[in-house]
């Protein structure tokens, strides 16, 4: 074996192993605040597996909203769910009762957060200001200054937000994006407030009060600093703060009344016998590969591994919820997955068949494979994209689950497979036609 293709080789194989140790056991970085919690207890799961909460969001007494405000609230809703990586949900208008009826996946334990949190954060106005401060009228203990009328910019001259983390402190931040209207009423005002301090509040509650210290010119300049103890906690909140500012702010607050409890659609014994079934089946198809395709079908079993094992991860880490057709996703693309490397394979074996060498035999069947896996892939992700765009709630759980299983897919048979395959075929011993699973003709070795 090469001394490159041996590099690539357990470079692989390290990557495909730590990501299936991290799935089942998790994985904390000693002396940090970073933890990725082992699957079983890091995946949220959506209404139909594990739950959820209804509630009936309704506008305050005397204020009669109108279909288009209704409209607009259902929009903003579904947006501020999203930032929080809650697809699975439904978002409904009741015209009749001029109300808003939203369900949202939700753990009895609290494991996914607390609802009413949740549902207070919908149904909030979220109008972010900047205004200017009395520097004599701040609460000394937590350093909140009183609000004033003395409004320097407000939501609608924000065209974007985007968190990001600080590159020096590693602490969540967010950087705003204004209008050109929004941009040049920052710079007035801070080269009118040097030296003084401009807070930025959403609702009724500050966010931070900077102290301006030059004039700030441009329409991505301005960033928001969030004072919290946990590195972590801030960048989560970043997140959510953007998405909040995204969203726009709704043109009056919500009340939830009527927040119920939702049963799940399938019990948690029938959820682990859906688990164990997934697994026996997975377990035959790679029984199968080995059998029928013998080396190929090994390493097709090492990196389909890996694959699973990076979408369970992707869910861990962004928090998005999974759902009965999300899994049904991931079955798809497991199965996308072994239609490829049968397509691979079985041009390896014709190669063979022809007389190539086992190496040259494989770089051929890689070649002329390409273009099917490609059109397949392609297609498919077109297909997601369109459910994800058009879709709601479970179908963009199923459109997310097959896109991005879609893309891991992609990578590992054309690129993983075909280092693992190449590094193997160096070995003498292995360099077998039988090996790849083929018959007949002759081969050289």
């Amino acid at each position: 074996m090469r001394w490159s293709s041996g590099i690539k080789f357990f470079l692989v194989l390290a990557v495909i192993a730590a990501m299936t140790a991290i799935v089942f056991t998790g994985l904390k970085i000693p002396n940090t605040d970073f933890v990725i919690p082992k699957a079983y207890d890091g995946i949220r799961y959506g209404i139909d597996i594990s739950g959820g909460v209804s509630a009936v969001l309704t506008a305050p007494d005397g204020i009669t909203p109108t279909d288009d405000e209704l409209d607009t609230v259902k929009g903003i809703i579904d947006t501020r769910l999203e930032g929080k990586q809650i697809y699975d949900k439904t978002v409904t208008v009741d015209r009749v009762n001029k109300r808003v009826l939203v369900e949202i996946p939700y753990k009895k334990d609290g494991e996914y957060g607390d609802p009413y949190e949740t549902i207070a954060d919908i149904g909030a106005t979220a109008m972010l200001t900047f205004r200017e401060v009395d520097e004599d009228k701040v609460d000394p203990e937590t350093g909140v200054y009183e609000m004033t009328d003395r409004i320097v910019l407000q939501g609608n001259d924000i065209e974007s937000a985007v968190a990001e983390t600080d590159p020096q402190t590693q602490y969540g931040i967010v950087r705003l994006i204004f209008s050109d209207e929004g941009a040049k009423k920052f710079e007035e005002a801070t080269e009118r407030l040097v030296g003084k301090r401009i807070a930025i509040y959403l609702d009724d509650q500050m966010i931070s009060a900077p102290i301006v210290n030059e004039k700030i010119s441009g329409k991505d300049r301005a960033v928001i600093n969030l004072g919290f103890i946990d590195r972590n906690e801030s960048i989560e909140y970043a997140k959510e703060l953007a998405a909040i500012i995204r969203s726009g702010a709704l043109p009056f607050k919500l009340e939830a009344k009527d927040v119920n409890h939702i049963s799940p659609i399938i019990g948690e014994s029938a959820l682990n016998i859906s688990i164990y079934a997934g697994a026996v089946a997975i377990i035959l198809v790679w029984l199968f590969m080995l059998l029928y395709y013998r080396v190929p079908g090994l390493v097709a079993d090492i990196t389909l591994l890996g694959q699973v094992a990076a979408i369970i991860l992707v869910f861990v880490l962004s928090g998005m919820s999974l759902t009965l057709p999300g899994i049904a996703g991931l079955i798809l693309t497991v199965g996308m997955s072994v239609d490829a490397n049968v397509i691979i394979f079985e041009r390896i074996k014709e190669e063979l068949r022809s007389g190539k060498t086992v190496q040259a035999a494989i770089e051929l069947g890689f070649k002329r494979a390409f273009t099917a896996i490609l059109d397949g892939n392609l297609t498919t992700l077109i297909t997601a994209a369109v459910l994800y765009y058009f879709g709601t709630g479970a179908v963009r759980s199923f459109a997310i689950t097959l896109g991005l299983g879609i893309i891991v897919n992609f990578i590992t048979a054309i690129v993983a497979t075909k280092i693992v395959l190449n590094a193997l075929s160096q070995i003498r011993v292995l360099r077998k036609p039988w090996l790849f699973g083929a018959k007949g003709g002759t081969a050289n070795v």
